[in-house]
């Protein structure tokens, strides 16, 4: 079956005859590339029922058509348009640029460079979505459309479905010690979704954010889309550097700070308790809103993961940034705010003026499989596999590699941040690369732009066998 295409032959004062004017209509839908070569023009009753006129009158026009080479005829009677065209009139540009006005685009982030194919690559943000039940997920969709299709398909609230959001507060209250319920919970398509909402609600034009030097590129660039003044501020191995926030608000207003302080992205360095402390009473003193974006909480390997900033927020300053792609999928795009009523409210009011609800059906599936038990363990089973292959990579770059490479091993998390020794590293990512393995290094999360001996190397996304290989690569690429 086919989309019923409405020809349109307006005559605007015109007094050539209709059927000239028809063929004419159709030459500029050729011409503006609505109708390509060998699309099929819609049958002459069909076509004479549309424009009010004799049958006759549109075989005229296709007659006229045939002889200018704009069309032709083939077997079956179809009437289709010609791989090549001569037409008498003059061509219409197709429009490829606006009329008017357009904001500059802030590039999307990119992800590793691909490479040929069989390149490894050492993505730090991917989970091995070969250990993913996609049989499960499957029958949880089947089973809530099943049971509760009329209501899932139809309008919802923006906050997101209240089975999801329940479950969401009751792990954030288990095993983060966020005291919460379903009021303080805002589901979205994903964390950067709710990052582009704290931004799109907190941030006036010119508004000084504050954000780590070294960093998440596409958390800078939603507080920049809302027109934010970004203000990097160092990191070291205790963390964000709050003496350094402490000594700019004296003589400068600043409205936001963006973190990652459980594992910092990229170096995988955790904030101490005595700055977090610190960072709490500082930003309740000066009304300075603290988005904590704890990205890959579940996956802590030898001890108890550190609780959020959340957890002991008694002032109300900070909103805190979740996401389920590290123990879904990434693709689900499922992501979380946690946040006082007041800021969830402000934040689903303006999600619903681009987004009027997420997927409900999708939302009310995992649900299920929250209430399933199916989610926890998974978690579990990625954490397992998350530590093997920590322990297996490290092994064998030291084996490979010695002490070219420098790290703490993280005590979580889906990466490695090592510094680099003897060689220009940009030089030898782009070998790597050749050689079959790809790896992002400390220029990719530098908000300077500025290039540093470090690399972020993912081991998430890999078996062992293949993150072996890819430390052999890496090898060979230093040697070339």
């Amino acid at each position: 079956m086919a989309w019923e295409m409405p020809i349109v032959a307006d005559d605007d004062g015109d007094d050539a005859p209709v059927f000239v004017r028809i063929a004419r209509a159709i030459a500029g839908d050729v011409d503006r590339g609505r109708l390509r070569p060998g699309d099929a023009l819609p049958g002459s009753r069909t076509l004479a029922r549309a424009l009010g006129v004799h049958r006759n009158t549109v075989l005229a026009a296709v007659d006229e058509l045939v002889a200018q080479g704009v069309v032709r005829t083939e077997p079956a009677r179809r009437t289709v348009v010609a791989p090549t065209t001569t037409k008498p009139m003059k061509r219409q540009r197709q429009v490829q640029q606006a009329g008017f006005s357009v904001p500059p685009v802030l590039a999307p982030w990119q992800g590793l460079v691909a490479g040929p194919p069989g390149t490894l690559r050492l993505q730090s943000g991917v989970p091995d979505l070969r250990l993913l039940p996609v049989d499960e997920i499957a029958r949880a969709w089947r089973r809530v459309v099943t049971r509760h299709g009329t209501q899932l398909l139809g309008y919802a609230s923006p906050e997101g479905h209240e089975g999801l959001r329940t479950a969401i507060a009751h792990m954030l209250a288990s095993t983060r010690g966020i005291p919460c319920t379903l009021r303080n919970i805002l589901v979205v398509r994903g964390s950067q979704m709710g990052l582009d909402l704290c931004a799109r609600t907190l941030v006036q034009p010119d508004d000084v954010v504050a954000v780590e030097g070294l960093g998440y590129p596409p958390g800078w660039r939603a507080m920049l889309s809302a027109g934010a003044r970004l203000l990097p501020l160092p990191v070291d191995a205790a963390g964000f550097d709050v003496d350094a926030l402490e000594a700019v608000v004296r003589h400068t207003r600043v409205r936001a700070v963006l973190l990652t302080p459980h594992r910092h992205y990229p170096t995988t360095v955790s904030l101490c308790a005595h700055r977090r402390r610190r960072l709490l009473a500082l930003c309740a003193r000066e009304r300075i809103a603290l988005i904590e974006d704890d990205y890959d909480h579940e996956l802590s390997y030898e001890h108890k993961p550190l609780m959020p900033m959340k957890s002991v927020d008694g002032d109300g300053v900070v909103i805190y940034v979740g996401t389920l792609s590290k123990i879904v999928a990434p693709g689900l795009r499922l992501g979380f705010v946690c946040a006082p009523v007041d800021v969830i409210a402000a934040l689903a009011s303006l999600r619903a003026h681009s987004d009027r609800q997420g997927d409900l059906v999708l939302e009310a599936a995992v649900a299920d499989l929250f209430d399933d038990g199916m989610i926890l363990r998974h978690a579990r089973r990625l954490k397992r596999a998350g530590q093997e292959r920590r322990d297996a990579f490290v092994d064998a770059l030291r084996s490979q590699l010695g002490d070219r490479l420098s790290f703490v091993v993280p005590g979580g998390g889906m990466a490695l941040w090592a510094q680099v020794h003897d060689v220009d590293v940009e030089a030898w990512c782009a070998r790597s690369l050749a050689c079959g393995v790809s790896f992002a290094t400390a220029q990719r999360y530098a908000l300077d732009g500025r290039a540093r001996p470090f690399v972020r190397l993912g081991f998430a996304a890999l078996s062992i066998d293949e993150l072996r290989e890819a430390a052999r690569r890496m090898k060979l690429a230093w040697r070339a």
